[in-house]
């Protein structure tokens, strides 16, 4: 008699959850008692960001399932509205798939609603990177909603899988894996560095910046002073190459894209942008450049792994666990300024090399689809609140 293969959907809808995504898909599909589909939405199908899905494709997947919800514009309207596409376009691909378990990565809006949809039609859901932080973003509230809508919890640190479990999470069925773009960091190989250079366009020198800033949504200043500000900083640093990336599709996203764009014509030979670097381009470029500048949590996340400095800008990752060697500063030029010398200073090299990575763990990938495939469905399919604080609800003596 022939087992069944436990079905596992994974939805992937940017250039970055893939390229966390693909290890886990990779060790998925290597378990004979598993059948994995993909689903891509969101960047994946937009053009003007690289039309990323054929990424995908190159790494080896088939994409069993497309969710078309491109906004028509990065208005916060728009993008509310391209979230309801989505939620629609998901319940037609899990009735055609039938998926036993889902497999989502992170706070995106999209992500909501790929699990609201997940919960309605009653199929158990694994979040990873539940119980962090980035107060800048309203992805802070999304990342804690999918929390409440998922059975499964794989988180990145111990601090955040007992954020998981105050929640009224299972404490069974919360892990801490730690953090896969970090297990990625050693198990890719590096493109050589003239290759890599040939294919950015950009001679990367020493004191070579990588800078990726996407919109902090909960911030009250305007973005486009946010992003004149980190311009007029790199201004400073004029023996310093920089590749630019764009900003994930979020609210207001297109006016730093311009921006960058822009600064980039005016710095022909010294910058260049690069819409999308996919994983093996964004990593090996991590063996080379001096640091790493913005609001990405891959900044935060995957970078002190390579002793190299981050420059976090602003808001949006505020509240996240960091090491030693990430650079806080507030997203006025003077303190972008100052931070990005003291990460190109010896100072600064010295701080990264010594730090420790609080999200690395060696056993990462494992821990992940042992998790995935080992974890009884039975236990994921009707939840119950855990409570955290059990005699704080026992009733008052009569």
């Amino acid at each position: 008699m022939e087992l069944m293969k436990r079905r596992i959907a994974i939805v992937t809808s940017t250039r970055a959850d893939w390229g966390l995504l693909k290890d886990i898909a990779s060790g998925l599909k290597e378990c004979e008692t598993v059948e994995v589909s993909i689903i891509a939405t969101n960047m994946h199908l937009n053009p003007n960001y690289g039309m990323t899905i054929n990424e995908i494709i190159e790494d080896g997947f088939k994409v069993d399932a497309k969710v078309d919800m491109t906004p028509k514009s990065d208005s916060v309207v728009d993008t509310a509205r391209a979230t309801a596409r989505c939620m629609d376009g998901m319940a037609k691909a899990f009735g055609k798939l039938r998926p036993d378990m889902l497999v989502l990565l992170g706070d995106r809006y999209e992500m909501l609603a790929v699990a609201s949809a997940a919960t309605i039609m009653r199929v158990p859901i694994v979040h990873i990177a539940g119980g962090e932080i980035s107060e800048g973003a309203f992805d802070d509230s999304i990342r804690h909603a999918i929390t409440k809508l998922s059975s499964l919890h794989l988180t990145s640190t111990e601090a955040y899988r007992n954020r998981v479990i105050a929640m009224g999470e299972n404490p069974r069925n919360v892990i801490n894996t730690g953090a896969i773009g970090v297990y990625n960091l050693g198990h890719e190989p590096v493109i050589p560095k003239h290759q890599l250079e040939s294919s950015i366009g950009l001679e990367i020198t020493p004191g070579t910046l990588l800078v990726t800033l996407h919109p902090a949504t909960m911030d009250t200043v305007p973005v486009e002073e946010r992003c004149q500000a980190m311009l007029d900083a790199l201004d400073s640093f004029v023996s310093s190459h920089i590749i630019f990336t764009y900003p994930n599709n979020d609210p207001n996203g297109h006016v730093i894209i311009k921006m960058i764009e822009d600064y980039a014509a005016a710095n022909k030979g010294r910058a260049v942008v690069v819409p999308s670097l996919g994983r093996k381009r964004y990593l090996s470029s991590l063996h080379f450049v001096s640091a790493v500048v913005g609001n990405s949590s891959s900044g935060i996340v995957e970078v002190p792994s390579m002793h190299i400095p981050t420059v976090d800008i602003g808001i949006r990752q505020q509240g996240r666990i960091a090491a030693p060697s990430v650079i806080r500063c507030e997203a006025d030029m003077a303190s972008i300024e100052n931070a990005i010398a003291l990460a190109l200073s010896p100072a600064g090299k010295r701080l990264a090399l010594e730090s420790s990575n609080p999200y690395y763990k060696p056993d990462t990938l494992r821990l992940i689809v042992d998790a995935i495939i080992n974890t009884p469905l039975r236990e994921l399919e009707n939840k119950r609140f855990i409570d955290p604080y059990p005699i704080l609800n026992e009733p008052a003596d009569a």
